[in-house]
């Protein structure tokens, strides 16, 4: 073979392996390739580390959990680890897990191991009654944003001992899409009411970042246990996370906790029994309301888990379960500007709406005592 066309061949076989390396198929789909807009541009070093970019789809997502959605073999405590050492950095610097990318952004990713790199198992299949429960929760539907009733005890996501939620069941909400729906926020497994999904990339990204920027505006109905004095107010308790047996628990800590701060006010009342408060939070905080709640000394009915057994009232024909649900969410629509605003409400759940009658609160009143502030 002639040293010219030894050099052809080599160039060719480096090629190759070039492109499987970096996970882009077999030469002949190169074209393809250059037209995925989702797929993240990449660079591979001699030494095994890769630069990723950021895609427009990726607007404001967490650090962690862009490594979440590239690389979900990579547990937490590891990627704070590689965090800490400076072998993940974005665009040349040290960052925290916590930090929002751009598109455009590099992200160095050193040699993380195949059992780190290989791709999530898809989804189980939902069966087709699955498929229709869970389209007959939806409250609104349109090119941009899908809004769901979410039922308690669906979980939103997937964690270690959950096996079936929402997040695994988004394929049958399309609705003819190209795209996935996105979760764009979440709720506890046992709060009810609207959840938002963007139906696109775009979308979920200015849904998102009407979140971040404290645009989205939320209401929240609650059963609680006794009458809070004052009947109306603001509540502002730092909170931080706590280890416990059984997983963490939030807890009141003014000294060096997270701001959490809650509007609350009280529509109606059950003598000095039970009272339905509206609330309002005005930072998003794990728990939050739950624990507001708790501390105002009227723990939400069926909370144990921050009321202990003071939130459960007497009488066998009021559930135990959690009286916590998301009633109304209101916020810039992501079309844009000419798409006004986006609001949605959703109806109590079974075990509320019959409290709500065994107590004679009348459901039809909006529950917004909160309609003149603005956020």
């Amino acid at each position: 073979m002639s040293c010219v066309n030894r050099r052809r061949k080599n160039n060719k076989n480096h090629e190759y392996d070039l492109y499987h390396r970096r996970g882009l198929g077999s030469i002949g789909r190169r074209r393809h390739m250059r037209v995925a807009v989702t797929a993240p541009r990449i660079s591979v070093a001699k030494t095994g580390v890769r630069t990723l970019t950021v895609n427009d789809g990726e607007d404001g997502l967490r650090l962690d959990r862009w490594f979440r959605r590239h690389f979900p073999g990579l547990s937490h405590g590891r990627l704070e680890k590689l965090l800490r050492t400076g072998q993940v950095r974005v665009d040349g610097g040290r960052v925290k897990a916590g930090a929002r990318l751009s598109p455009g952004q590099s992200v160095r990713v050193p040699p993380l191991g195949a059992e780190v790199v290989r791709q999530k198992p898809p989804p189980p299949p939902v069966d087709k009654s699955e498929a229709r429960a869970l389209q007959t929760l939806v409250l609104h539907r349109d090119r941009h944003v899908l809004a769901l009733n979410k039922p308690p005890g669906l979980a939103v996501q997937g964690g270690s001992k959950v096996v079936q939620h929402l997040d695994g069941m988004l394929d049958v909400l399309k609705f003819g899409a190209k795209e996935r729906p996105r979760l764009v926020h979440r709720l506890d497994k046992d709060t009810s009411g609207v959840l938002l999904l963007g139906r696109s990339a775009a979308s979920a990204a200015k849904l998102a970042a009407a979140f971040r920027g404290h645009q989205a505006r939320k209401i929240y109905w609650a059963l609680v246990v006794g009458v809070p004095r004052p009947r109306d107010g603001r509540m502002d308790l730092a909170l931080s996370k706590r280890p416990r047996s059984g997983g963490e628990v939030m807890k009141a800590d003014p000294d060096s906790g997270k701001r959490a701060a809650t509007l609350y006010a009280t529509v109606d009342t059950a003598a000095r029994r039970a009272a339905w408060l509206a609330l309002m939070p005005l930072t998003g905080r794990t728990h939050q309301l739950r624990v507001h709640c708790a501390e105002l000394g009227t723990p939400i009915q069926g909370d144990g888990k921050y009321g202990g057994g003071v939130a459960f009232l007497d009488g066998e024909e009021i559930s135990k379960g959690l009286h916590l649900h998301a009633y109304s969410l209101t916020l810039p629509h992501p079309a844009g500007p000419g798409g006004g605003m986006l609001s949605v409400t959703a109806p109590l759940p079974d075990h509320m709406a019959q409290s709500w009658r065994l107590f004679g609160f009348n459901s039809d009143n909006d529950g917004d005592p909160f309609a003149g502030i603005k956020i």
